[in-house]
């Protein structure tokens, strides 16, 4: 590393690392001293919480969410995070006039670039919270429960209603709206022509294939008429792929590919979206529209998601967005695409099964596996499980299978009760074995005292049985009021460290030669090049961890393919409907969202094996918060560390005596540079983890396409054959080692990145640090005032 002047980064290319939390600044700046400020006090003495009763009760009202304790703290956030906005706007007002804007030094065009940046970022990103669940669980039921409106989103006593997914979000707007986002004419495309493939059945197909209409009509092909005859009217199945092309649709599609929704109250936004977002039978289909009503009830299969806005809510904090999510995903690549990212954009999900489902089968344990991924491998920082229609029990019927006749049970009341204990207990302790096989077992997820909820939506609103409270449904609200105070802390933290970061920066520039030489001659530049080199060889240390399980996962996989996909390919209830879900599963590339059977993917089942053997040690590596040795974070914790401790040695000896802020500029902006290299961490981690099947999915993607063009007699057998020889095939021929070898190519790129990021974001930072005044065409105006304002806040939050 060089300490000649920096080379910056060009005008469109980021430069400003989000905050990290750093020690507090109490030192004075190289020409004046830091006035002395007491806590709870401005610049000028001032207390940041005085309003006067009107104004305190206008901030308060912005806040109907929550509880009065949790209000006079989102206060106080409000006023920390207002008064530094102000000061930096201040700081870019007072650069933007005192210099001129021609012939700018570099260093002034980055602080110039790192204010602005600032100044216009947003104060909460949204916190997404998945309901995911099977259809007819009970998920429109409870978010309309939880946003305080019985029959906002369609609900039905006797079928599942929600067909796509549907966000809720809240905001300070005055009426309700709603966008239907809709495939694009190219999405489609490729949907018609899959669908026309899956439903074509030639004259001369077998007997076996031809039986299998009748069942059909409940699977995989009725669907595919279904969305076709929805668009295009009957019999639209036995139309060609260029004659659904040509022709006209049922529906009217606005250009936009966006249709908005606006009303003053719930029920008529409600009214207006209903058709949209309800799932339609046969009849509706079929018959042709008698009204517009009918004719938006056409549109389903082209809505790609749905996005709702409700008024400020006095249950619903704004910035928390709820992800109403199917269970198996969709048929359509693009909305199954979009059903994946939603689930790992999560940081927060919910696995919704209903009283029956989870007492009696297994639906939602295939839900929690799916959880358990976005997990390891999105951004997902807490899993629950959400037991809905908790009401559902018949007394009698109860009374005669109960186990527990050591307490009399006489009420509804107390059976409820009592079965949502019995439940929670054995539940809980059935997911915490099923988080232990992929999760260390001190994993942070492992030690929340509620993983299970049981809830009531029909209760909450009846009464009948439960109180409000015991319908647990404002127990899950504050779940969310805490998750949002939390992270409003935490980006408050962020943004006031960063503004801190920026005001150093310019206290630095005024350092004196004397200074600035005496940090050159530290030796410091050489001694971080030695602690990167050193964290590189760590990193490699850490990930090497990986090599033995993913070795014995491959031994493993090999071993275990032909189960896998005989699983797949053998029903033990014969094969009618099976025909169109293989060919689903072959056009897809071994991907199918089946509306009959679980979600299917031949390429995550097939790399499975290798997963068994490596989660603990992915978990292990990733894991953000404890971690070992073995663990990445640490890794990077020491360097910052033995870097920083550096730093301090090099100002303890530094004989310059106003030093200060450039020690602090240092701390500051290392705190910085890892913060943001923990984030681009946690991105990247995703494309590591679904390196395996996507390198499985790209050796068998031939076959899929070749089996999905079988037709005729016999075309079920073709097609399994095809899968199996291939099968064998590739995996004679290294399948599963270049999968292996795949997901180490992407650790090596990320430590690569690591280490190119580290060079080039210190080497910034060093630069930076060692420019000086006599260096700078320019004079910076004085921001001792702004400075000290900041510092403060920052002191104030840390002791929070």
């Amino acid at each position: 590393m060089a300490s000649s002047r920096p080379e910056f980064p060009e005008a469109n290319e980021t430069i400003v690392p989000e905050a990290a939390t750093t020690s507090g600044h109490n030192g004075s700046g190289p020409e004046a001293s830091v006035p002395c400020v007491f806590p709870g006090r401005g610049a000028e003495g001032e207390d940041i919480n005085v309003s006067s009763p009107a104004k305190k009760k206008r901030k308060l009202d912005k806040y109907p969410a929550f509880e009065l304790e949790e209000q006079e703290s989102l206060k106080t956030y409000e006023n920390m995070e207002s008064r530094i906005r102000e000061v930096v706007n201040i700081m870019y007002e007072k650069l933007t006039a005192s210099l001129p804007q021609e012939n700018m030094s570099d260093e002034i065009k980055y602080l110039k670039k790192r204010l602005f940046t600032l100044k216009t970022k947003s104060s909460l990103d949204p916190i997404y919270i998945g309901l995911f669940g099977s259809t007819g669980t009970g998920k429109s039921s409870l978010l309309n429960a939880i946003i305080e409106h019985q029959f906002f989103l369609p609900v039905s006593g006797s079928e599942a209603c929600t067909s796509c997914i549907v966000q809720v979000n809240s905001n300070q707007g005055k009426n309700y709206e709603a966008k239907i986002h809709l495939l694009s004419l190219e999405e489609w495309k490729e949907e018609l022509k899959n669908l026309v493939e899956l439903v074509k059945k030639p004259e001369e197909e077998e007997k076996e294939g031809e039986e299998e209409g009748e069942e059909e009509k409940e699977s995989d092909v009725g669907e595919a008429v279904r969305k076709l005859r929805a668009l295009y009217g009957k019999d639209a199945e036995a139309r060609s792929y260029g004659d659904l092309l040509r022709a006209k649709l049922l529906v009217n599609i606005p250009a936009s590919k966006c249709i908005q929704l606006k009303a003053a109250q719930a029920k008529e936004l409600s009214d207006k979206l209903d058709p949209y977002i309800r799932c339609h039978n046969d009849k509706d289909v079929e018959e042709p529209a008698q009204d517009d009503v009918g004719t938006k009830m056409r549109l389903w299969p082209l809505i790609k998601y749905v996005e709702v806005t409700i008024p400020k809510s006095d249950v619903i904090p704004e910035g928390v967005v709820f992800m109403d999510i199917p269970g198996t995903g969709d048929y359509n690549s693009k909305r199954d695409e979009m059903w994946k990212e939603s689930i790992n954009k999560c940081s927060v999900i919910w696995v919704i099964s209903n009283i029956e489902r989870v007492v009696g089968d297994k639906v939602h344990e295939v839900l929690l596996t799916e959880s358990i991924k976005a997990y390891q491998g999105g951004m997902c920082r807490d899993i629950t499980l959400v037991v809905t229609k908790s009401d559902n029990l018949q007394l009698d019927e109860y009374l005669r299978e109960r186990k527990q006749n050591n307490k009399p049970i006489e009420t509804t009341h107390d059976a409820i009760l009592e079965r949502n204990t019995t439940v929670k207990v054995k539940k809980s302790s059935g997911m915490k074995t099923k988080l232990k096989r992929t999760l260390p077992s001190d994993s942070e997820i492992l030690q929340k005292p509620d993983l299970i909820y049981t809830v009531s939506a029909k209760e909450y609103w009846q009464k009948m049985f439960l109180t409000k409270e015991e319908t647990e449904i404002p127990k899950l609200r504050e779940y969310v009021r805490n998750i949002y105070l939390k992270e409003k802390k935490q980006l408050l933290m962020d943004y006031v460290t960063e503004a801190l970061g920026i005001v150093l920066l310019a206290e630095n520039f005024n350092s004196t030669q004397d200074m600035v030489n005496h940090y050159q001659q530290s030796g410091l530049e050489t001694f971080v090049e030695e602690k990167i080199k050193a964290l590189e060889k760590e990193i490699e240390k850490c990930f090497a961890h990986l090599e033995q399980p993913l070795n014995e996962g491959v031994k493993q996989a090999k071993s275990s393919y032909r189960n896998v996909y005989n699983r797949f390919l053998t029903r033990d209830n014969g094969y009618q409907g099976f025909y169109g879900t293989l060919k689903a599963v072959c056009q897809n590339n071994g991907v199918y969202a089946s509306p009959t059977f679980a979600r299917i993917d031949l390429n995550s089942a097939l790399a499975q094996p290798i997963y068994d053997k490596i989660d603990h040690i992915f978990a292990n590596i990733f894991r953000i918060q404890k971690g070992t040795r073995a663990s990445l974070k640490p890794c990077l914790d020491m360097f910052k560390d033995l870097v920083q401790e550096k730093i301090h040695d090099v100002g303890k000896r530094s004989t310059v005596t106003n030093h200060n802020c450039k020690l602090k500029f240092f701390i500051a902006e290392t705190n910085i540079i890892l913060s943001t290299l923990e984030r681009e961490i946690l991105k990247k981690k995703l494309d590591i983890y679904q390196s395996l099947p996507l390198s499985i999915q790209s050796d068998l993607q031939p076959y899929y396409k070749e089996a999905a063009k079988i037709q005729g007699l016999q075309a079920c057998k073709k097609m399994k054959n095809i899968l199996k020889e291939n099968i064998e095939r590739e995996t004679q021929g290294g399948m599963f080692e270049q999968a292996k070898e795949k997901m180490k190519m992407q650790l090596l790129d990320l430590k690569n990145k690591i280490m190119t990021k580290l060079r080039t974001d210190i080497s910034t930072m060093l630069k930076l640090a060692l420019s000086h005044r006599e260096e700078l065409s320019e004079r910076l105006p004085d921001f001792q005032d702004e400075y000290s304002k900041i510092d403060r806040i920052h002191v104030m939050l840390q002791g929070m």
